[in-house]
Formats: structure tokens, C-alpha cells, sequence
């Protein structure tokens, strides 16, 4: 009889993971950051990360859903259930290391000043002394220019999304943007408003707070057994070549993840 009841309970246990693991895997993302992730003319949802996020949901025989939120919103939404990870250009460093888990780094992505391409400017404080410079809330560019600019002569001003910031320097009202630079060349430099302006300086680099590139956040200390399941769909998919082809189809430059 006990036999029989702990087949019973490890069938029914069975039957709970297996419901589990049919359940979509919903992923956070804010979809203005081409072409990590965005929507096409027909609202579709594109882009390196939502095809990344899609092998590793095959990997682990999930359905991806996708939930659409502003970039500052989705540590927040994350910890209110919301969705279980987030997917969205996360940049893994120690200070969202307090609120949220991190799976391995999955790329990175150089940081740059992005101005008139004659304006000479770099992350010197004597280039940008009176200047104006966008960032988007929420990200590691705002809390870099926050620590390194802000209250030193130079305005920070922060926006909600990329289209506002360089709807605002092409008009001349800021002076620069810090930004990524795949997705600044994207959304800016590769299009007509953008004519004229360049990548300024050099790449910025603060491992404090850029790290070891960017990460899918889980809860913090919550959900350890989805972490290493998709660390795993993660490995195997650099192991197939699949994230080379990815990364090959998106970018022209390296985004291996820095050391």
C-alpha cells in the first residue's frame, strides 16, 4: 500500500511539473530598442532579443509570451508578478543585482556619446560643461551621466524612450544623447534625422555599472530552478551556433559579453 501511494505521489508530482512546464514563460520587454527588440510596420514584434527569447522557450518546450512595458517599469512590474522574466537589454551590474537574479550574460553592447559628428565631444566634463545631454529613464546611461555629469555644469535630462530623446537632438534641443550604440546607429544614425551626427569620443566603459553586459532578470530568490533551466537553454544555444547566427543576422559588430 505505500508502495502504491508513492507511485501515486510521484506520478501526480510528475503531472504538476509537467503542468507547470506547459505553461507560457511570459518575458518582459519594452519594445523600443531596435534591433534588439521593436515592432515592424504591421505591430509585430521583432528583433535579436525576441528571437533569442523564442530558441530558448523551444529549448525548454515553452510557449513565449511577451509582455509589453517602459523599460524603468519592468524591474517593478517583475516583483508584482506581472511576467517571470525580464528580456529586455538588462545590463547586469551590482546594483540591480539587489533587486533582481541574473542569468549567464547573453552580449554587450558598447556605450557612446551620440552628437553632431563635428561637435567633438567626449565623457570629459570640460567637453560638456553647459551642454544638454538625453538618457532614457531607468537605464545604466541615466545612472552614469547622473553619477559622473549631473550637478557638475552639466544638464541631464531624461526621457521615457529613444524616439523622444532624438526627436529632441535632431532639433537641436539637447546637445547629445548617451545611449547604446547598435541601437542609437538603428533608430538614429541610419536614418535621414540623424544625418550629420556621429558617435562622439570613445566606447564608455564603467564595469560598476555596465558589468559583464546584459542578462534575462529573474526574482530575487525566487525563481532559481527557471534560472538554471534557462542558463541551460542559454549554453546549448551557443553550443549549436544558433547565437552566432543570430548575432550575425543583427549586428555588425562583436557583442561577446566583456570579461
Amino acid at each position: 500500500m505505500k508502495k502504491l501511494l508513492l507511485t501515486l505521489s510521484l506520478l501526480a508530482g510528475f503531472s504538476t511539473l509537467s503542468a507547470i512546464g506547459a505553461q507560457p514563460l511570459t518575458m518582459g520587454i519594452d519594445p523600443t530598442f531596435p534591433p534588439f527588440e521593436s515592432k515592424d510596420a504591421q505591430g509585430k514584434l521583432v528583433g535579436f532579443d525576441i528571437d533569442l527569447g523564442k530558441a530558448i522557450c523551444a529549448r525548454i518546450q515553452r510557449e513565449c509570451q511577451f509582455v509589453e512595458l517602459p523599460f524603468d517599469a519592468l524591474i517593478p512590474a517583475l516583483k508584482a508578478r506581472k511576467f517571470s522574466v525580464i528580456l529586455s537589454s538588462l545590463s547586469i551590474n551590482d546594483e540591480r543585482r539587489q533587486s533582481v537574479d541574473f542569468s549567464v550574460p547573453l552580449y554587450t553592447s558598447p556605450v557612446w556619446l551620440v552628437a553632431p559628428a563635428k561637435a567633438g565631444l567626449s565623457d570629459d566634463l570640460t567637453k560638456l560643461a553647459g551642454k544638454r545631454i538625453g538618457v532614457q529613464q531607468g537605464t545604466i546611461f541615466e545612472s552614469y551621466a547622473n553619477q559622473h555629469w549631473r550637478g557638475k555644469g552639466v544638464e541631464v535630462v531624461a526621457y521615457q524612450n529613444d524616439d523622444q530623446i532624438y526627436s529632441d537632438l535632431a532639433a537641436g534641443r539637447l546637445d547629445a544623447a548617451l545611449d547604446d550604440a547598435i541601437v542609437a546607429s538603428s533608430i538614429f544614425l541610419s536614418k535621414p534625422q540623424g544625418a550629420g551626427f556621429a558617435l562622439n569620443g570613445k566606447e564608455i566603459y564603467q564595469k560598476s555599472l555596465f558589468g559583464q553586459g546584459t542578462g534575462m532578470g529573474f526574482r530575487k530568490g525566487e525563481d532559481q530552478a527557471l534560472q538554471a533551466q534557462v542558463n541551460k537553454a542559454i549554453a546549448d544555444i551557443r553550443a549549436d551556433g544558433t547565437f552566432t547566427q543570430l548575432s550575425q543576422r543583427y549586428f555588425k559588430v562583436d557583442v561577446s559579453p566583456k570579461s
